[in-house]
Parts: structure tokens; C-alpha cells; sequence
């Protein structure tokens, strides 16, 4: 009899301590059991081995369904996580920096068939020794910014006749134009002046010429030599003018190249060993300013 009362008290304080599980996990009475046995049946199997890890350990959920997947080898591109895809092919701006509008390309003799040349004594040299013939060259030794315009150095052809380079502007078209003008005009007036008819010169090409586009050459520097003379001809001079001069590129029809790093020595001054007189290239590295130009022809993407 009182081992009945007593399995009777037993059995009420299971149903007690089994609704409180129940209560606490607010799970199913088997789900409940079952977390309460985890530890043990994670630390030991049935056969008798260990098997829990180091506390340490990371699992391995490359493969997982949870909000995080492996990212210390593992392939995250397809995974349905939060975290970032691959976007190293991708479209997005963290691809990198967008394709440039242009870009330089190395080009032959023949870019230049519809390309005019405009300068001075240093552009005559590359007319006569540059190779060029299919190019067209309105270049006269001693002409400066001031009498680009108005000066008639321009040969008609089948007549000794000579025109302006506006008139001849005014007839033919070209696709490219390059200039290089300013080493006649160092003794004359200031880098202000000089630059506003500059900029006056180009806007002018410009309108006569709306689809070219203008390669702004930079004044090739005279030698070291030639610069320490004490004159009006100096590099510096020289220098402060390219930099106003490379102002005026704006990289879509207006473009600046400077070839004075490949005719240069160490100290910045023309190479020696190149010129004549300290101030114009020997007729045969005229070459080396030709390949530069053709190494800068820009490509529009």
C-alpha cells in the first residue's frame, strides 16, 4: 500500500518536473529530451569514442544554409548569404574605375595623311627630315604666335603664290593638327602676353577647323649650354611657358604632349649630342620626336 502512494507521489512530481521542461523550452516534450541528452550524445558515441571537437574549432558551413558562409576558401558567389557576392567581373561601381574616354595608341606613317603640322624653324626640320611626306606642313623659320595668322607662308600650289594660314584653313580640312610654336618668342613680351595670343590661337584653329583634333606640342627646351648663355633663350623660360600651354588641353578635342623627356638629358637640358646649335635637333633624331608622336596618337573608346 504505501509503495503504491509512493509511485503515485513519484509519478506526479514527473508530470510537474515534465511540464516545466515543457514550459521553459516551449518545445515538445521529445524535442525537449532530446536537447537535454545533446551534450552527451555530441561527446560520446555509441561505440565508445570522443567525438567533440575543440571548443576553438570553426565547422565548416561553406555548404550551410545559415546566414554566414566560409569565406576563408570557400566559393561565395552563388550562395544565398548577406554577405557580398563577387564582383571582381561585375558591372558595379567597386569594379574599378570606368574605362577612360581615350587613350594613347602607337600608330604608323599613315595616321598622318590627314594630319597638318603648324611652327616654326623646329617644325621645318621634321617637314624635311622627318619622314613625312604624307603629312601637310604650314611651318615657317622665324614665325611666332603673333604672325600665325597673317603671315603668307603657305605655297599655292602650281603658283609661286603664298597664303595665310587662315586662308589655307578656310579650304581645306585636316582630322589632326599639330602645333609647336614659342621659342622665337621668348625676347618678346611676357609668358601673359605670350599665352594670350596663344589661347587666341587655338581658339581660332578651332573654328576653322571644328572637327580636328589639336595635339598642343610643348616648346622642346635648348641645351644647358645654350640655356646658361644669360639671354632671353632659357629653359626656364621655356618651362613656364609648357606649363600654360598644358592648361589648354582639355583632353577631348585639345590634347598636350611634351617630348622633351625623350630629347632631354639628366639636367633637363636638350641633349648635347643631339643638336647642332643648342637649339634644333640634328636632322637624324628628328626620328626620335617623330616616334614619340606616333606612340601618343589618341584613340577615343
Amino acid at each position: 500500500m504505501k509503495l503504491k502512494e509512493n509511485i503515485k507521489y513519484l509519478y506526479f512530481i514527473f508530470i510537474l518536473v515534465a511540464g516545466g521542461v515543457v514550459f521553459y523550452f516551449r518545445e515538445p516534450l521529445s524535442v525537449a529530451a532530446q536537447n537535454v541528452l545533446k551534450p552527451y550524445r555530441q561527446a560520446v558515441d555509441f561505440s565508445g569514442n570522443s567525438v567533440l571537437a575543440d571548443e576553438t574549432d570553426a565547422e565548416d558551413v561553406s555548404g550551410g544554409d545559415g546566414p554566414v558562409q566560409s569565406v576563408s576558401g570557400g566559393d561565395i558567389s552563388g550562395g544565398d548569404s548577406g554577405m557580398p557576392e563577387d564582383v571582381s567581373g561585375g558591372d558595379g561601381v567597386a569594379n574599378g574605375a570606368e574605362q577612360p574616354a581615350w587613350e594613347y595608341m602607337t600608330v604608323d606613317e599613315t595616321w598622318f595623311d590627314d594630319a597638318l603640322f603648324i611652327g616654326d624653324s623646329r617644325t621645318v626640320g621634321m617637314a624635311e627630315y622627318g619622314g613625312l611626306d604624307n603629312a601637310t606642313f604650314y611651318a615657317s623659320t622665324g614665325l611666332t604666335i603673333y604672325k600665325l595668322f597673317t603671315a603668307e607662308i603657305v605655297p599655292v600650289e602650281g603658283s609661286k603664290q603664298k597664303i595665310t594660314i587662315e586662308e589655307a584653313l578656310s579650304q581645306r580640312q585636316f582630322a589632326k593638327i599639330y602645333l609647336m610654336i614659342g621659342i622665337n618668342e621668348m625676347g618678346t613680351g611676357t609668358v601673359e602676353t605670350f599665352m594670350e595670343k596663344y589661347t587666341e590661337a587655338v581658339a581660332r584653329l578651332q573654328e576653322l577647323q571644328p572637327d580636328a583634333v589639336i595635339y598642343l606640342q610643348a616648346i622642346i627646351r635648348v641645351s644647358s649650354e645654350r640655356s646658361a648663355k644669360g639671354d632671353y633663350i632659357n629653359n626656364e623660360g621655356i618651362d613656364l611657358r609648357n606649363e600654360e600651354i598644358a592648361k589648354l588641353a582639355d583632353n577631348e578635342k585639345i590634347f598636350y604632349l611634351d617630348v622633351n623627356p625623350i630629347i632631354c638629358d639628366e639636367d633637363g637640358g636638350l641633349e648635347k649630342s643631339y643638336t647642332f646649335d643648342g637649339v634644333h635637333l640634328m636632322a637624324k633624331y628628328i626620328s626620335l620626336w617623330k616616334e614619340f608622336l606616333m606612340e601618343h596618337a589618341v584613340k577615343f573608346n
